[in-house]
């Protein structure tokens, strides 16, 4: 395998890993700097330049994108993507999760624990904010702040009230995040890489500081991860498109609770605290997908005329509820189903035997005719306030 890292630090731990994990592979591999791609477009031949001549053939790329090159490090990596290269994580994956607002809003719809958050722009839309979090004390974070840079904590609402005017005033976007008591300074850092965690550490704020990253100065210990978390850890990592991940999470009360998904999370702490060859897993991934790739499904299925992909929902009270998947008769409709999804669990090719619940979800592929007519007419969910209040019902804007 023909690998490019693409990074700006060929010297920096990661980095040096990634290429080293290669070459023990027998791998060629070679890290060049993102910003020395030249990005040519003509009818049918996207080309990449590199250094002011014509790159030559790769199997794969790794992506190693700072925050501070997002937009051309995104579209260096698309450009490789139009030219079927391999990409560890696409464009699409990495612009998801750099946005803390857009990544939140995205892992929202499913059901996977994040802290409630709110996002407003409005000085008089501050207070309810923070009142519909839980009051103070609350975490605010600057949109795009990297390793705990601009995540400050808010004791009061008053203090809320003072930072988020100030950094509104410097043209700063901010959410207003709840603050979970119960992870006492500590998070757990799951790396992510295709459908496994292979490694997972815990990270331990030090002194007064509540912020746990390495890079703050807190300690890191190796961590055996629960089902719940290991599955939320990969869930949340699959939801954002993103194959190479370290994904974020506090110890709630309720459970796993996403705070953040990295598309370019670092080896050093993590390889240290834990012991492992977490670099070598990362490219043998990347191997294994080269020699046998993934295909977009719902983009290669739809290309038959009439045919596609679409959800089912099994709602309380269908038909479906009761029945196994061969008793639905979808097949005699010319529907196959690939997935089901029942909660937090994904069942691939599930077995024409199993019983359907309320709540289901069938991922399926077949006659968009037929489809058509199962999938309810979407309607708006009821919203319970947020706030217990006891004057009456929350006003809803027109």
């Amino acid at each position: 395998m023909k690998l490019a890292i693409l990074s700006r630090s060929p010297d920096a731990y990661s980095t040096r890993r990634f290429k080293e994990a290669a070459l023990q592979r027998d791998h060629e591999v070679k890290v060049l700097n993102t910003l020395k791609f030249a990005i040519d477009l003509q009818r049918g031949v996207p080309d990449l330049y590199y250094r002011q001549k014509v790159l030559s053939d790769y199997d794969a790329v790794l992506p190693r994108i700072g925050a501070s090159i997002t937009y051309y490090g995104t579209a260096v990596v698309r450009q490789f993507q139009e030219m079927d290269v391999f990409c560890a994580n696409t464009a699409h994956g990495i612009a998801n999760s750099r946005d803390k607002l857009r990544s939140l809003q995205i892992l929202s719809r499913h059901h996977i624990g994040i802290p409630r958050t709110t996002f407003v722009r409005e000085k008089k839309d501050v207070l309810p904010a923070i009142e519909r979090v839980g009051g103070a004390p609350v975490i605010i974070k600057l949109i795009e702040g990297t390793q705990g840079i601009g995540v400050l904590l808010a004791e009061t609402t008053k203090a809320a009230e003072s930072i988020i005017e100030l950094l509104q005033s410097q043209k700063q976007n901010v959410l207003i995040q709840k603050f979970v008591a119960e992870s006492k300074g500590r998070d757990i850092r799951a790396f992510v890489v295709g459908d496994r965690v292979v490694a997972a550490m815990r990270r331990v704020a030090q002194g007064q500081e509540f912020r746990s990253n390495v890079h703050r100065g807190g300690v890191a210990e190796a961590v055996e991860l629960t089902d719940e978390y290991a599955e939320t850890a990969v869930r949340a990592a699959q939801i954002m498109g993103l194959r190479v991940a370290g994904v974020d999470m506090l110890e709630g009360h309720t459970g796993p609770q996403i705070m953040e998904v990295n598309s370019s999370p670092g080896l050093e702490g993590i390889e240290t605290c834990t012991g492992l060859d977490i670099a070598g897993a990362v490219v043998d991934y990347i191997a294994a997908q080269v020699d046998f790739p993934e295909i977009d499904v719902r983009q290669r299925l739809t290309v038959s005329k009439g045919y596609g992909v679409s959800e089912i929902y099994v709602p309380e009270g269908s038909n479906f509820v009761g029945l196994t998947i061969e008793g639905t008769k979808l097949w005699e409709q010319d529907i196959n189903v690939l997935t089901l999804y029942r909660g937090n669990k994904v069942i691939p090719n599930p077995k024409s035997s199993r019983e359907l619940e309320a709540d289901d979800k069938l991922l399926c592929f077949g006659r968009l005719e037929a489809m058509r007519g199962m999938v309810p007419v979407r309607t708006r969910r009821r919203r319970s306030p947020k706030v217990k209040d006891l004057s009456g019902p929350p006003a809803v804007a027109g």
